[in-house]
């Protein structure tokens, strides 16, 4: 019967590169691999089709004789090494022989299906600590400034009493009676011997002798941290900044986690902030909107600039004075803009005298009817 398409086997193309060879294979081997499909032979068979395709077309000189001769340039080699794994024909690079970086795909392949490592090669023993999350609030002028903020949190640290080895003082340690002081359990699986880390010792090979009184053999405490954080110049609301290494102190010789403050900023009465612009929003008269004025609006840093509102000035208008705004993250000199938003302000009570003086003017600037009269039935024609 003849054998069937190595690339066909692996659903590659036949220009694929070594990359998408690897990544197919990985997704076929734990598709059928045994533990997952026990007792079912179609699966085993289908299984022992991908690694022998796979050890062909990861191996740039066999791929080349296959390419040139088919199965016949790489009959006698495909069938070699077999022994050197479960006994089955096809699997090269196991037992020597092989260039194929099997122990690396299966060692990956183990740990995503069963949560450990395969080849030997197991976890490691050392756990990285726990991050840890930290909010804080600051005013927009704040923000502007940028300020060194004094934050106060709890994390797990290592143990005083026992220097955070878990025994107590004076007591030693022991090889660990599960794992016999290598830090891993071997165990089988269908065709496979594995291990995986000890759960008596974590992987430490040795348990103590007498628990720490203090951290009753954990190697950790609560400890009270008090730690001072710069927050930048310009930092944006919902922004979080890593402190490397302040968070959770970690495992087994594990490094430890980090701590990540996000910064909120709180709504100011007199500024709204717009990526780095800054809007203010003033009002002015009707008669300044119509002459013309000046007026002063504050600054974020302090003080106040003045701008000049040009006569015939419409509701709604917006002013820019630029590199008034907020400073950019990170940039030492350079700002965004400051808008002002200018509203006409229309009294809602006026003294007699004053109404009179709004008719007299409202009759030297009325437009006359006819005229509005005559737009309006254009535009409903």
């Amino acid at each position: 019967m003849a054998k069937e398409d190595y690339y066909h086997i692996l659903g590659v193309a036949r220009n694929a590169q070594k990359a998408e060879i690897k990544s197919a294979y990985r997704k076929l081997a734990l598709k059928y691999h045994p533990d997952r499909n026990p007792d079912d032979k179609a699966s085993e068979e289908k299984f022992k089709e991908i690694n022998e395709a796979y050890s062909v077309l990861s191996d740039t000189k066999k791929r080349e004789m296959y390419d040139q001769f088919g199965h016949s340039g790489v009959g006698q080699q495909a069938g070699a090494g077999g022994a050197g794994f479960g006994g089955f024909e096809g699997f090269q690079g196991f037992g020597g022989g092989g260039t194929a970086d099997f122990g690396d795909i299966f060692g990956n392949i183990f740990e995503e299906a069963f949560g450990f490592g395969g080849g030997g090669r197991g976890r490691s023993a050392g756990y990285r600590g726990a991050d840890l999350k930290y909010q804080i609030e600051i005013s927009l002028e704040e923000a502007f400034n940028g300020i060194e903020s004094s934050i106060s949190y709890q994390k797990n640290a290592s143990c005083p009493t026992c220097s955070g080895t878990g025994a107590a003082p004076g007591t030693t340690f022991k090889t660990c009676p599960v794992c016999h002081g290598r830090g891993k359990v071997q165990f089988s699986q269908g065709f496979f011997s594995m291990s995986q880390t000890c759960s008596k010792c974590g992987g430490r090979g040795k348990v103590v002798e007498k628990p720490c009184p203090s951290c009753r053999g954990t190697s950790r405490v609560r400890k009270n941290i008090k730690l001072s954080v710069r927050i930048p110049k310009g930092v944006k609301d919902s922004t979080t900044l890593r402190v490397s290494g302040a968070g959770d102190v970690g495992e087994n010789g594990g490094g430890p986690g980090d701590l990540y403050v996000e910064v909120f900023v709180k709504s100011h009465p007199v500024f709204q902030r717009e990526i780095d612009n800054l809007i203010c929003q003033t009002s002015i008269t009707y008669p300044e909107a119509v002459l013309g004025t000046t007026i002063e609006v504050p600054l974020i840093e302090g003080g106040t600039t003045t701008i000049k509102i040009p006569s015939g000035t419409h509701h709604g208008s917006t002013f820019r004075v630029r590199q008034k705004g907020m400073l950019y993250l990170g940039a030492k000199r350079t700002r965004g803009d400051l808008l002002i938003k200018v509203a006409i302000d229309v009294p809602k009570r006026l003294t007699p005298k004053q109404k009179e003086l709004v008719s007299e003017l409202s009759e030297t600037l009325k437009v006359s009817s006819s005229d509005n009269d005559n737009i309006f039935k254009k535009f409903f024609r």
